[in-house]
Parts: structure tokens; C-alpha cells; sequence
């Protein structure tokens, strides 16, 4: 008889955890945990209370409650108070460390119905989302309708609109305490570096939406008791207002911090950006063999191809998908120069955004020029470390890396036009065209905004635009070249 196969992750039932928040809520933790319905007391893998240094006998509540249960429980007291956003952080790590599949976060002072639980659960179970949030207001009235005050109602509905305005989501409510998530998914996040206040919730949906996971959203009921509500409204209204504005200023590649960034460098296709330009100059000449060093995903090689060239691209990282978008792809560490098995003589090298990373740029022009055909060119661009941002960072002693932009947390070099138009002439090319691109304002147009935004991202796109033609070394954002052999 031949032995079982092993099982499988995917041959197993999910392991699930509940994550239960409590700050003095010795009068209704019980009840909470006894609401949790029959069915998914039998499925549970484990119950963690968290009691954030209570001032009250919560801990101790849940003890006798925990020894007296069959339920699968651990309480745990802190000794000194992490903050809503440090209590969840804590049971985060929890779970990841406990090897859990799928973990809920639950409040323990009922405000969060435990009846609605396994409805929030299904769909990671079903692997058809990451992240499931429990909404009070998808169904209409619901939310007044089980006691929401209505300045509460109003607040979260204009800081709703308003966060989905700037993040490019269309989620019915971001203030919701009752989730769920894949822990597979808090395991991508950094969540160390979220904060430790009640916009950890915020900052939660920033780093999951960044990295491109999934949110669902599933109806709860409203309930409104005698509980105490800890949340400092005004103060969390600014926190949760700056946060998603940081969140769309870095994605423009301004601000410090990693929070809201992807691994491979965004695609930027409007006329006036970067791409727009070099795509310009790439469709100028007729179709010929294409290099595109530091070729990240492949996305902008992709449009090359379909202008008719042949691409081979270069890059350190194989990103998801990038060999199906080019006709040839190597990896290489380009401060080691470009790779040995590379074909000779291409018609067109493009490093958009690649000579500042490399230790010396020189050596790599160098290098790209000898490849080129006896009437070939490469296309360049570089960031302008004399843009104004770079410029108030430093005069201000506030010079930092950030995770996009002049100031790119990868960059090892940095230059001005009059500093990378000398590296051109030591590197025995010369210039035939030259173009400075404006600050990126299109990324303030992505992710399905209002109208309302687009129009002002035009306008402010515009003003940029001008003030680029009228000071380029100053509000240009980045400086395109043609280059030839000398």
C-alpha cells in the first residue's frame, strides 16, 4: 500500500484568529466573546485578547472568562499602553508568528457586531481578497438607523470622499474598526513604521492599496451602546487628512518616508512627462534594434515594441512579467557595467532614469555609447538635483532620501544640467536635443480621481509646465538628451 500524499497548505482548512482589542472594557468584553456565533467557535484557531494596560479589571475579566470557555483563548496585558494603533501591531505579529492564515480584528467593547463575523472571513477564506472591512454605511440609513451620531455621520462620510479623492479608491467607509486580513498580506507591510494613534487603521489601507492587494467590503449593522469613545475627533481627522496627502505626495515622488510605493518604477505616459518624451523621440526614427537599460517591469519597453522596435532590456531585478513585454531580456548589476552576452550595435539605448543609480556613470556611458550602431543614438534622462524641492530640503538642513523623485533613496549620484552635460562631453558624445520635463502632477490624475481633481491637476500640470519653460534649471523636474558619438 503506497503511503498518503503529504498535505498541502491548500489541502488544509485555514488557520483563523481573532484579534481582540479591549481598553477598559471589563463590561462588555464577555458578551462580546460569547456573541461570537456557534459555527465559527468550532473553526477558530485561536482568540487573542489584547488588553492595552486597562485601567480597569478587563485583564482580569478575561482570564476567569478564558478558563471557564472552551474557546481556544490567551489574555495578555500590556504594561504600558501601545496606543490603538500599537495594540493591533502587536497582535499582528501575533499572528504572523503563530503561523495564522486569515486573523480578525475584533473591539471588545461590542461596538462591532461578532454575529457578522464568518461574513468578513469568507472571502479571504475563498482567496477572493486580502483585506475585508466590515462597512456601516453601504446599507443606506443603516448607519443613523443604529445610533451613529450625525456629526460622526457626517465627519465620515466628508473624510471618506476625501480620502478616496486622493488615494484613487472607492471605498464606502475607511473608518471602520471591524477586519480582517490574509496575514500573508500584513506580512508585506512595514508595519513597524505606522504609527502607533488611531490612523493606524488609515495606514494600514495606504500600504495595502500601494502594493496592490485586494479590499473588500462587506454591510455590518450599526451599533451605538454607553461605550466610551477615546478618539480625539479634530486630531484624528488632521492625522487621517495627512496621511493620505503624504501618501499622494510621495507617490509624486515628494516627501520622505517608504509608505505607498510599488518595487518597480511607475509608468508615466502623459506627452509631458519623462516617457512621454523619450516615446516621442523613440517613434521619430524608423523600427530598429532597441537596448532600454534599468528596463524595470518592461511597461515602457512594451510601448516601444509596439512602435516597431526590438527591445532588449537590462535590469538588476526580473520583475513579474517583464520577459513577456520584451523581445530579450538580461539581468545585470550595472555597477558592474553592462553585460557580456549582450548583442552588438543597437540603434537606440535608452537609460531613462538609470545613471544616477550607478556608482560611476561615466564608465556606463561609456560602455552604452560603444554599442551603438555608426548612426545610432541614446536617449537620457536624469533627475535635476537644482529643482526647488531638493533645493528647500537642503538649504533647510533637511536633506533626506525619499522613496521616488530627485531625492530617490536609490540615488548614489545626483546632477545638474551644467554637471551631467560635462559627464556627455568627457564621455566623447555630444548633444543634439534637449528637452526639461515639470514635476510629475499626472500621478495626481491615476487611480479613477474626481473630476474635481483632474481639473486642478490640469491646472496646476499647466503652471508647472510654464514656469519649466521660464526657469528650467530651477522647476525642472527632470532633463532629457539625444546624445551621439562626438
Amino acid at each position: 500500500m503506497s503511503a498518503p500524499a503529504p498535505q498541502t497548505n491548500a489541502d488544509r482548512a485555514p488557520r483563523i484568529g481573532v484579534l481582540v482589542v479591549a481598553y477598559n472594557a471589563s463590561s462588555t468584553l464577555v458578551s462580546t466573546l460569547e456573541r461570537l456565533p456557534e459555527a465559527f467557535r468550532r473553526n477558530v484557531d485561536h482568540i487573542l485578547v489584547s488588553d492595552d494596560c486597562s485601567q480597569d479589571d478587563t485583564y482580569e475579566v478575561g482570564v476567569r472568562f478564558a478558563n471557564g470557555s472552551t474557546l481556544p483563548m490567551t489574555v495578555i496585558r500590556h504594561e504600558q499602553n501601545l496606543g490603538y494603533g500599537g495594540n493591533q501591531k502587536a497582535g499582528y505579529e501575533w499572528a504572523i508568528s503563530h503561523g495564522l492564515d486569515v486573523v480578525v480584528l475584533l473591539h471588545g467593547d461590542g461596538q462591532y457586531a461578532p454575529e457578522c463575523i464568518e461574513d468578513l472571513v469568507a472571502p479571504l477564506v475563498a482567496d477572493d481578497a486580502d483585506a475585508v472591512f466590515g462597512s456601516r454605511m453601504m446599507i443606506k440609513g443603516g448607519a443613523r438607523a443604529g445610533g451613529m451620531p450625525l456629526y460622526k455621520f457626517v465627519g465620515n462620510r466628508i473624510l471618506t470622499g476625501f480620502q478616496n479623492t486622493m488615494v484613487g479608491l472607492d471605498l464606502s467607509e475607511w473608518h471602520s474598526g471591524y477586519r480582517a486580513y490574509r496575514v500573508d498580506a500584513l506580512k508585506s507591510l512595514d508595519l513597524a513604521s505606522f504609527t502607533n494613534d488611531f490612523d493606524f487603521d488609515t495606514e494600514i489601507i495606504l500600504g495595502l492599496h500601494a502594493l496592490g492587494k485586494r479590499i473588500v467590503e462587506v454591510p455590518i449593522p450599526t451599533y451605538y451602546g454607553d461605550e466610551i469613545c477615546y478618539v480625539n475627533g479634530m486630531a484624528y481627522a488632521a492625522n487621517v487628512a495627512k496621511d493620505v496627502v503624504r501618501f499622494r505626495a510621495r507617490r509624486m515622488g515628494f516627501g520622505d518616508g517608504a509608505a505607498g510605493a510599488a518595487d518597480a518604477y511607475d509608468l508615466k505616459p502623459s506627452p509631458h512627462s519623462s516617457h512621454g518624451v523619450l516615446l516621442r523621440w523613440l517613434g521619430s526614427r524608423r523600427p530598429g534594434k532597441v537596448l532600454d537599460v534599468g528596463c524595470s517591469d518592461g511597461r515602457f519597453a512594451s510601448l516601444t515594441r509596439q512602435q516597431g522596435h526590438h527591445v532588449t532590456g537590462v535590469d538588476l531585478v526580473e520583475h513579474p512579467g517583464v520577459a513577456q513585454r520584451l523581445d530579450s531580456f538580461h539581468t545585470a548589476d550595472l555597477n558592474a557595467g553592462l553585460p557580456a552576452d549582450l548583442p552588438s550595435e543597437f540603434d537606440v539605448v535608452v537609460a531613462g532614469d538609470v545613471l544616477e543609480h550607478v556608482i560611476d556613470p561615466l564608465s556606463l556611458l561609456q560602455e552604452i555609447r560603444d554599442t551603438l550602431a555608426p548612426d545610432g543614438e541614446v536617449l537620457v534622462s536624469v533627475p535635476n538635483f537644482g529643482h526647488w524641492y531638493p533645493r528647500v530640503r537642503v538649504a533647510a538642513g533637511r536633506f533626506d532620501y525619499d522613496q521616488r523623485g530627485p531625492l530617490d533613496h536609490g540615488h548614489v549620484r545626483f546632477f545638474t544640467r551644467r554637471s551631467f552635460e560635462k559627464l556627455v562631453d568627457r564621455a566623447g558624445m555630444r548633444i543634439t536635443d534637449r528637452v526639461t520635463v515639470g514635476s510629475p502632477v499626472d500621478v495626481l490624475e491615476r487611480g479613477g480621481v474626481s473630476p474635481r481633481v483632474q481639473r486642478v491637476a490640469h491646472a496646476v500640470g499647466a503652471a508647472d509646465r510654464a514656469a519649466t519653460r521660464t526657469w528650467p534649471t530651477l522647476f525642472g523636474y527632470q532633463f532629457l538628451y539625444r546624445l551621439e558619438r562626438a
